[in-house]
């Protein structure tokens, strides 16, 4: 199985996304409102919906930018969302993307990754955070999948791959996570070094 753009666009497109929970996570959006400025450039990788973006945009966090592989996604969101900023809105591949930001949101792209881009992509999030930026947001606490996406992961693995370029700032079981995935999300607050 490759995890291309054509992989996740055929997912969109026979609307096969069950990581999708149809709102904005309420931990996403509580540390944020808690945490964050109103003027923080932020940014969501692999998107999709992006219903945190459209959260956090209707309170007042004007420079939210949303990147994703599939033009389906973003077609979607585009259509519910017809006030959000065009030129925040990004088609294309998170690690090609050129940019510097505040904060960058964690929400189920991690974990849709293979395995063995995980350095690439604690990397790239660096590269992309000005000094002392924030990576927040959430990943699975579950066995690491094999096959296929969602790839799980443990706090341990999780500090491995952080550690050289972040400070860990606090990483534990989320207690706001929606039913489904009770105990089985780790809310993330990393500091880039």
């Amino acid at each position: 199985m490759i995890l291309d753009d054509a992989y996740w666009q055929a997912r969109w497109e026979a609307e096969n996304t069950p990581w999708d929970i149809g709102h904005a996570s309420p931990a996403i959006v509580d540390f944020v409102k808690a945490n964050i400025a109103k003027d923080a450039k932020i940014l969501i990788p692999g998107c999709g919906n992006a219903y945190e973006a459209e959260a956090l945009l209707n309170l007042g966090y004007e420079n939210v930018h949303i990147i994703d592989l599939s033009k389906t996604a973003l077609a979607l969101f585009i259509d519910r969302v017809p006030h959000f900023p065009m030129a925040h809105i990004h088609c294309g591949d998170f690690f090609e993307m050129k940019d510097s930001f505040d904060v960058i949101i964690e929400q189920t792209f991690f974990c849709a990754l293979e395995p063995t881009l995980r350095n690439a992509y604690a990397q790239k999030v660096y590269e992309l955070l000005k000094s002392e930026g924030i990576l927040t947001g959430l990943l699975f606490n579950i066995p690491l999948n094999a096959d296929k996406p969602p790839f799980g992961g443990d706090i341990e693995a999780y500090k491995l791959i952080f550690d050289t370029l972040f400070t860990l700032v606090e990483i534990e079981t989320c207690a706001t996570s929606i039913k489904p995935r009770l105990g089985n999300e780790l809310y993330i607050h990393f500091q880039k070094k």
